[in-house]
């Protein structure tokens, strides 16, 4: 059995830094307003660093729970959240502001919803 408490604050974690990138990506309608300006550069800039804490949120929670919690979840793309944090800690200047711009558009949302979930089914 693994920690339960640990767990439930590591997604509260997780669920707070989905809504901060909702908020901030609301005001983007492409990838370009994030390129276009040093402000989107600021929030393409904040948006990854919590992308980065996502991931290794996940990778925590998979540790700690051996493997059984995400598993339990499997209409998320777990490995390609890791993995998309590993991309943009490891390659950062190579990052493609239209691949951030999608995955804020089309996976956040999913993501935030599943979390909740979580939470809920682990209190």
């Amino acid at each position: 059995m693994f920690d339960n408490d640990l767990v439930l604050s590591i997604l509260h974690q997780i669920d707070e830094a989905l809504g901060k990138i909702k908020s901030r990506s609301e005001q983007i309608h492409s990838a370009d307003d994030f390129t276009d300006s040093p402000a989107g550069m600021e929030k393409l800039d904040g948006i990854c660093m919590l992308f980065i804490s996502i991931g290794e949120a996940l990778k925590n929670i998979d540790k700690i729970t051996g493997g059984s919690l995400l598993s339990k979840y499997s209409e998320t793309d777990w490995k390609g959240a890791m993995g998309f944090r590993d991309i943009i800690a490891h390659h950062y200047f190579d990052i493609d502001a239209e691949e951030v711009f999608w995955i804020c558009a089309h996976e956040v949302s999913p993501l935030s919803i599943t979390i909740k979930r979580m939470i809920e089914d682990l209190r």
